[in-house]
């Protein structure tokens, strides 16, 4: 299989690379605290295919993550990928943004829980056994001392993502482990795509949308 243009912006994380066999040749990312991904995605894209030495039309599939996270970021990312594919004629493929975070660590016993934040005390969060295999449904909840105790009593439970700010004070037990400075990054993207490719696991294109998971709500400015 050829090579597969990689895109994440469901953070604020900018993320690009380009994969072949499900490992990553080429990567350009900016996480500098606030949305670049209008200024900075289609000249990453430029820069990962110079770095290899491929033009566009030598890639085989475009994958994109599809959320949940940020409405803006998603809206920028799924359009670019799209349009892309509608132009070089090629498949859209589709990758959990949850599952993208799970796989950046690795363990043996427990599960993994990839947390990204959302409004005020909400995450979106999903849970990965060791396999990277998911043993629940994507969901929108409020953080409480009560959040994932069905998991924690039992195992320990690796804690992933931008959410865990909002867990570390108010999620004690001694079985929560928190890693920090993870988001999620086009590199972990790789092997994801590249297994669904291998499946044809791909999306219509005119009819694809991301997962937003939450209806966008806009604020007006003050």
């Amino acid at each position: 299989m050829g090579y597969i243009l990689n895109i994440e912006t469901a953070t604020k994380n900018c993320s690009v690379s380009i994969s072949k066999e499900g490992k990553t040749i080429a990567l350009k990312e900016l996480n500098r605290g606030e949305y670049s991904h209008a200024e900075k995605l289609h000249e990453f894209i430029k820069q990962v295919t110079d770095e290899v030495g491929i033009e566009l039309s030598d890639i085989e599939a475009v994958a994109v993550s599809k959320g949940p996270g940020s409405y803006t970021g998603l809206r920028i990312g799924v359009s670019a990928a799209k349009g892309l594919c509608f132009a070089l004629d090629i498949p859209l493929i589709s990758v959990n943004t949850l599952q993208v975070l799970a796989v950046s660590i690795s363990i043996s016993e427990g599960v993994i829980i990839p947390l990204l934040d959302a409004r005020r005390m909400e995450v979106y969060s999903s849970v990965f056994n060791s396999k990277n295999e998911s043993l629940r449904e994507v969901k929108a909840e409020i953080i409480s001392e009560d959040s994932f105790k069905e998991y924690l009593n039992s195992q320990k439970v690796y804690f992933v993502g931008d959410g865990i700010e909002k867990c570390k004070g108010i999620i004690t037990h001694e079985n929560a482990m928190f890693i920090d400075d993870k988001l999620p990054s086009a590199n972990e993207m790789a092997s994801l795509s590249f297994e669904k490719l291998k499946k044809n696991d791909i999306e219509d294109v005119a009819y694809f949308e991301p997962f937003y998971l939450k209806d966008f709500v806009a604020i007006k400015p003050k």
